[in-house]
C-alpha cells in the first residue's frame, strides 16, 4: 500500500512539473512580448531554449549528487523551491526593474536549472520502486502526458486573461511539489557512493544506454518542435488564438497521457523493440503528415495519431533505461536520459525555429519527422543485439 501511495505521489510531482512547464507554451509569443521581446519567432525560440539549455547543464549534477548522498527527497524539494521562485521572478522582476530581455533569459535559465532537479529525481524515485520498470515508467509517462495534456488547454485559456497568469500558477505548482516531496519514502539504494566520478563512470560502463538516449533525444526533439513551431504554425496557418492552439496541442497530449500506463505494461510483456522501433517509424511519418494537412480538422486528426504513437514509445524507452542501468547508478542513468531529452527539445526549438525562418513551416515538419524515421531504421540491428529479455523485465 505504501509503495502504491508513493508511486501515485511521485507521479503527481512529475505531473505538476510538466503542467507548470507546458502552461507557457500556447501563447509563448505573447509572453515574450510582455517580457520585453521585440520579435515573435526568435524571442520565443530563445525563451524556450534557455530553460532546456539549463536542463542539459544541470540534470547530471542533480543526479550524481543524489546518487552520492544516497538521498532523493531533499534534492527534489530544493529544486522545486528554486523552480517556484524562478517562475515567480519571471512574473514580477521584469516589471519592477525594467529588465532587458537578455536578463529575462538569464532568469529563465536559473528557473530551468532548479526545475530539472525536481523533475529528473522524481522520475528516478519511480525507478527505485519495485513492481516492474514498465509499470513504474508508465506512471511517469502518464504523469508527463497528463501534465502536458492539461497544460496546453489550461495555459491557452489563462493567456486570454493575462500573459503573466501562467507564470503565477507555475510557481504555485512547484511549491506544491516541494511540499509533496517531504512525505514520500526515500528508497534510494545504499550502494557504493564514494565519488561523483564513480557514479558518472556507470554511463561509460554501460554504453548500451546510448540506445534509449538517442530515442529520448528524438522524441523530445519533436516535442520541442511542436512547442514552438507547431504552436506558431497552427496560429498562422489556421488563424487560431492561444485557446484554440492549446486545444490542438491537447489533441496530441491527451491520448499520450491516457495510453501511457497500458502501453508500459504491454512493453513489459512484449519487450521494448517493437514499441520503440516500429512506433518511432510510424510516429515520424505522421509528424510529416501533420505539416501537409490542408485543413485544421485533418491536422487535428494527425495530432491524435501522433499522441497514440507517442504513448506506445515513451514508457518503453524510459523502461529500457531502467533495464540497462545498475541499481546504484539509476540517478545518473535517468539524468543522462533527461540530458539527451533536453538536448533534443533544445534542438527541436532551435533547429525548428531556424528552419521555419529560412524555409517555412512545412520544411520543419519534414525535418522533424524524417529524423525519427531514419533513426528507427538505423537502430534495428542494435535493438536485436541488446541482451534484455521480456522475462527479465517482467520479473521486476
Amino acid at each position: 500500500m505504501t509503495e502504491s501511495r508513493d508511486r501515485a505521489s511521485l507521479a503527481a510531482m512529475v505531473f505538476a512539473v510538466l503542467l507548470a512547464q507546458v502552461l507557457l507554451y500556447p501563447g509563448v509569443d505573447r509572453l515574450v512580448g510582455a517580457l520585453g521581446a521585440t520579435t515573435d519567432l526568435d524571442a520565443s525560440m530563445w525563451f524556450l531554449a534557455a530553460e532546456f539549455a539549463a536542463f542539459v547543464a544541470f540534470a547530471g549534477l542533480w543526479g550524481a549528487a543524489s546518487d552520492r548522498a544516497g538521498r532523493r527527497t531533499p534534492f527534489i524539494a530544493a529544486g522545486a523551491v528554486g523552480g517556484a521562485f524562478g517562475y515567480l521572478a519571471l512574473a514580477v522582476l521584469p516589471g519592477l526593474a525594467s529588465l532587458p530581455f537578455g536578463a529575462v533569459l538569464g532568469l529563465r535559465a536559473l528557473q530551468g536549472a532548479a526545475t530539472i532537479g525536481a523533475f529528473s529525481l522524481a522520475m528516478t524515485m519511480l525507478m527505485d520502486l519495485e513492481g516492474g520498470h514498465g509499470r513504474n515508467m508508465a506512471a511517469a509517462g502518464a504523469a508527463i502526458g497528463g501534465g502536458t495534456a492539461l497544460g496546453a488547454p489550461i495555459g491557452g485559456q489563462l493567456y486570454e486573461v493575462s500573459p503573466f497568469v501562467p507564470l503565477y500558477l507555475a510557481s504555485v505548482l512547484l511549491a506544491g511539489v516541494a511540499a509533496l516531496a517531504v512525505v514520500v519514502d526515500d528508497r534510494a539504494p545504499s550502494g557504493d557512493r564514494d565519488s561523483l566520478a564513480r557514479a558518472l563512470a556507470g554511463l561509460r560502463r554501460t554504453p548500451t544506454l546510448g540506445v534509449p538516449y538517442v530515442f529520448g533525444f528524438l522524441d523530445r526533439l519533436t516535442a520541442g518542435f511542436f512547442a514552438l513551431v507547431g504552436t506558431l504554425y497552427f496560429r498562422s496557418a489556421f488563424g487560431l488564438g492561444p485557446g484554440a492552439t492549446g486545444v490542438m496541442l491537447a489533441l496530441f497530449f491527451a491520448p499520450f497521457a491516457l495510453l501511457q500506463y497500458p502501453m508500459g505494461i504491454l512493453s513489459d510483456r512484449v519487450g521494448r523493440t517493437v514499441p520503440i522501433v516500429a512506433g518511432s517509424a510510424c510516429y515520424g511519418l505522421v509528424v510529416v503528415g501533420v505539416g501537409r494537412a490542408p485543413t485544421v480538422e485533418l491536422a487535428g486528426a494527425g495530432m491524435l495519431a501522433v499522441g497514440v504513437l507517442g504513448a506506445l514509445m515513451s514508457p518503453a524507452t524510459m523502461a529500457l533505461v531502467s533495464d540497462l542501468a545498475a541499481d546504484t547508478e539509476r540517478g545518473v542513468a535517468m539524468a543522462g536520459f533527461n540530458v539527451f531529452g533536453s538536448l533534443g527539445f533544445l534542438a527541436g526549438v532551435v533547429v525548428g525555429g531556424s528552419v521555419a525562418g529560412a524555409f517555412g513551416y512545412p520544411a520543419t515538419f519534414l525535418v522533424a519527422g524524417g529524423f525519427e524515421v531514419a533513426i528507427a531504421l538505423v537502430t534495428v540491428p542494435l535493438f536485436l543485439r541488446l541482451d534484455v529479455g521480456r522475462t527479465a523485465m517482467f520479473a521486476e
